[in-house]
């Protein structure tokens, strides 16, 4: 997917899905599914339209083009079963990738202390990385890789993907159709991505003035 794509993507996914659904009816929700299982489920898919297409979703589901119940449970289903198939992965591949012994790859002191603060804080992590783009991509590998217990990780990924799901989809139901937000839902949904971003891009600029140090 090439820049223009996914920007074409993200400006225009309301009229991509209007399109989808006049085609294909229900299976719509089949594609929605198999997009957020991806994003959350696949490391090298952290770009596709998350949070900008559930509030979209929500929108088509408050003119009735849609089911609310429908789209809601299943798009929480695919978001944690995603992030539960990143955390097998990371938890599979981890030591298979890094040799055990310390090296330019791979530390061990590094690994127990990614495990720790996965133990210890894991659960607001994997919670607040559903709303940062790439972030929520990477957060449920990476603790996989540093073996946060499943059963801890698993009350998390549900509750936070019911509230990612929900709070977008929900914000969409409720204002999507709105003359104005409707007239201008491809900026809208662009500064979804943008403020989105933000926590990275600040992120970015305090390790860069702290290595600057």
């Amino acid at each position: 997917m090439d820049l223009s794509t996914l920007v074409n993507l993200l400006l225009h996914f309301d009229a991509q899905l209007a399109q989808f659904i006049q085609a294909y009816g229900h299976w719509v929700y089949a594609m929605l599914f198999a997009i957020v299982f991806v994003e959350t489920g696949l490391v090298v898919m952290p770009f596709l339209p998350g949070d900008s297409m559930l509030f979209i979703v929500g929108a088509f589901c408050a003119s009735g083009a849609l089911s609310l119940p429908a789209a809601l449970s299943l798009l929480w289903a695919a978001a944690a079963l995603g992030d539960s198939l990143n955390y097998q992965i990371g938890k599979a591949i981890g030591h298979k990738v890094f040799s055990w012994q310390d090296s330019r790859w791979f530390n061990r002191r590094a690994f127990d202390r990614a495990h720790a603060f996965y133990e210890q804080y894991g659960g607001i992590t994997i919670i607040a990385a559903r709303f940062i783009p790439f972030i929520r991509t990477f957060a449920p590998f990476v603790a996989g890789v540093a073996e946060m217990s499943y059963a801890r990780f698993l009350v998390y990924n549900i509750v936070g993907g019911g509230l990612w799901v929900g709070s977008l989809m929900l914000a969409g139901y409720a204002f999507g159709n709105i003359p104005w937000i409707k007239h201008n839902l491809g900026a809208l949904t662009l500064g979804i991505v943008v403020f989105s971003l933000l926590p990275v891009g600040w992120g970015w600029w305090k390790a860069r003035r702290a290595a600057a140090v």
